[in-house]
């Protein structure tokens, strides 16, 4: 059974950096044509794709984010993170992993979901 837990600092300030991860447990995030993605629902509001890391390491990255948001993963601890800089009080949301066995940004195309962690940019 996949399990995708995050974690992360709940609280910062804007302009500043931070970083979420996502430990995943019961399959490589080696595996082939797996797909590691990073959603987001901010207050209100709906599932927002974020982008993505492929099995063979490649990333991808919607346009609101480009430039911004950095995903990488560290093999050998079968890990996925989030990087966040500058910022923002709009960034505010509940950050999920999710893993597809597709190229994909529909939420209903993701096998398996974490549990969410809330990230609150405010000063």
């Amino acid at each position: 059974q996949v399990q995708l837990q995050e974690s992360g600092p709940g609280l910062v300030k804007p302009s500043q950096t931070l970083s979420l991860t996502c430990d995943v447990s019961g399959a490589s995030i080696t595996t082939l044509y797996y797909y590691w993605s990073w959603i987001r629902q901010p207050p209100g509001k709906g599932l927002e794709w974020m982008g993505h890391i492929t099995y063979r390491g490649f990333t991808y990255y919607a346009d609101s984010v480009k430039g911004r948001f950095t995903i990488s993963r560290d093999n050998a601890k079968n890990t996925v993170y989030l990087q966040m800089n500058s910022l923002k009080p709009e960034d505010t949301a509940v950050y999920y992993c999710a893993a597809a066995s597709k190229y994909t940004n529909r939420k209903d195309d993701y096998n398996y979901w974490g549990q969410g962690t809330q990230v609150t940019v405010s000063s």
